[in-house]
């Protein structure tokens, strides 16, 4: 049937059916008029409209009353709004919504309200002023999946996204601040008798997707996730650690993370104690002698790989009192239960392996309620809140975490190997290596190796820049993770302001390489390193 542009109808089709399977029954939405409502323009049942999906009219979107906009996409109140209006057509006749669709641009009086349920909770439709109440909570978190692949693919979003939709990639809200309708609703929320948002520092729909979704993969009571990896450790050492209080930390970590520890906690008077990642009589020794409030630690670690052994190190610090914060970002959730192992707080710079396409920087530290809650109050603090669009992003990089994370994994250990036994490189870090120093520990908590792989090359800083600009599939850049195979020279990209002399003491040496594998073909990634090494 044509229509002319000023006569628009709403075309609708039937969801899919769902009675295959009883684990993926849908919630029952009825419609139905509320009893007492006043008789009037599209006053029939709605029984036979619980489950459409329209297709509106161009500006639809637009002309939805601002008040249709709470805590919720504006797609999914169109929805309601429009099973109001299109009711009409159940005749086939296009009068009715050419009229419905001239009658929303024109604003008009309100019509009778229109009850939505869903299980017990109530959603009031009257006319454009759309009130969504507490809608029942079909949170069902991923009971039935046993694979971190489908839980990346779900979590948060089909098994309990609080947005009303129907569309399968959750909606990113851009708002800054959240209204109450009355001041009752405002005082109701503080004293925490009504769930809702308030201010886009605090919370988003799209950004508590993306926490949940982390949550559910690291088996997590909560997750916060900020605007960087270094937001999220800069904020947990502040709200964990008192002043002066005293930390323990591993030689062998993110740069950045190091300045920090040295030179910004020593004003609030916390000192720390360095120690190698298999040090643990050193540990012992640190929390017998301070009063230790953290161990934190990358594993494996930045650039060298090296593992620690959660699981000592959470039973030694719980018995003294320290708690356990583990950055997993090089092992990603997949390839390592931190929290599963014993520690308190398992953290991760999204940007890398979790956001996975190069495209986004955020954080995320996950752990119990209590921790959690604790960090989060400093961050609503502190500022650093992700915009909703790279939260939207870190979702969707996550659906293939997975397959990107197969991949990498199998690509770096097969190219570990090669690179151990060609005759030009001098030595490999991979924990997948039997010749890692950690190899035993790797092998026992981690299921993966990870992506990255470091490596000297025979030669000196000349040489080895040499070999880089050779190189012909990855980027030369900082950061890892990605989708892209990137390359860099840990001498030039991170320590170039350093001396040689100083940066030998973090055992940063010239010809040391961090290559992160992509998701390209193995054989083209192999044919380009060997390609390199020949040139020099």
């Amino acid at each position: 049937m044509s229509h002319s542009p000023s006569s628009s109808s709403f075309e609708c089709r039937s969801d899919p059916d769902y009675s295959g399977s009883a684990r993926f029954e849908k919630p029952r939405i009825s419609y139905r008029r509320v009893p007492g409502a006043a008789a009037g323009a599209g006053a029939s049942t709605f029984g036979g409209l619980s489950s459409l999906i329209f297709k509106f009219p161009p500006n639809f979107v637009r002309q939805l009353s601002t008040k249709a906009r709470r805590n919720c996409s504006n797609i999914g109140v169109a929805q309601v709004v429009a099973a109001s209006w299109s009711n009409n057509t159940a005749s086939g006749s296009s009068s009715a919504a050419a009229s419905g669709s001239a009658a929303a641009a024109a604003v008009p009086a309100p019509a009778s309200p229109v009850e939505i349920s869903a299980g017990d909770e109530v959603a009031v439709v009257d006319g454009l002023n759309v009130q969504l109440e507490a809608l029942a909570d079909l949170k069902n978190e991923a009971s039935f999946l046993s694979s971190d692949g489908s839980i990346a693919v779900h979590a948060g979003e089909r098994l309990g996204r609080g947005i009303v939709t129907d569309a399968i990639t959750t909606p990113v809200v851009n708002t800054s601040a959240y209204f109450f309708k009355k001041t009752a609703e405002l005082i109701d929320f503080k004293e925490k008798r009504r769930a809702s948002f308030e201010y886009g520092r605090y919370g988003n729909p799209t950004t508590v997707v993306a926490e949940e979704k982390i949550s559910a993969l690291e088996g997590a009571e909560s997750t916060v996730i900020m605007a960087s990896g270094m937001c999220a450790s800069t904020v947990m050492f502040l709200a964990l650690v008192p002043a002066g209080g005293h930390i323990v930390t591993t030689t062998d970590c993110y740069r950045k993370t190091r300045i920090f520890i040295e030179t910004l906690l020593p004003k609030m008077g916390i000192t720390a104690t360095v120690i190698d990642p298999a040090d643990m009589e050193g540990l012992e020794s640190a929390l017998k002698n301070n009063n230790v409030s953290l161990f934190f630690t990358e594993s494996p670690t930045n650039p060298f790989l090296r593992c620690v052994d959660i699981k000592l190190v959470s039973d030694l610090c719980h018995k003294n009192g320290a708690l356990v914060c583990i950055d997993g970002t090089f092992a990603t959730p997949l390839n390592q239960k931190a929290l599963a192992l014993g520690a308190d707080l398992i953290l991760h710079s999204a940007t890398k392996f979790i956001g996975g396409h190069n495209d986004v920087l955020a954080g995320c530290i996950s752990g119990s309620e209590k921790l959690i809650t604790q960090i989060r109050n400093l961050h609503h603090v502190l500022g650093g809140a992700l915009n909703p669009n790279a939260a939207y992003l870190i979702i969707r990089g996550m659906k293939t975490l997975h397959l990107r994370v197969q991949q990498q994994n199998s690509t770096a250990l097969r190219m570990a190997k090669i690179l151990e036994a060609h005759p030009k490189v001098k030595r490999v870090h991979y924990p997948g290596l039997t010749s890692h120093p950690e190899h035993h520990i790797a092998k026992k908590q981690m299921t993966g190796f990870g992506g990255v792989v470091s490596f000297e090359v025979d030669g000196d800083l000349m040489t080895t820049i040499k070999f880089i600009d050779a190189l012909k599939i990855p980027y030369i850049a900082p950061s890892f993770g990605g989708c892209e195979s990137i390359v860099d020279q840990p001498a030039i990209m991170s320590y170039w302001d350093l001396s040689q002399s100083e940066r030998l003491k973090y055992g940063i040496m010239d010809n040391l390489i961090r290559f992160s594998f992509g998701v390209e073909d193995f054989e083209d990634l192999k044919a380009d390193m060997l390609q390199a090494l020949e040139t020099i």
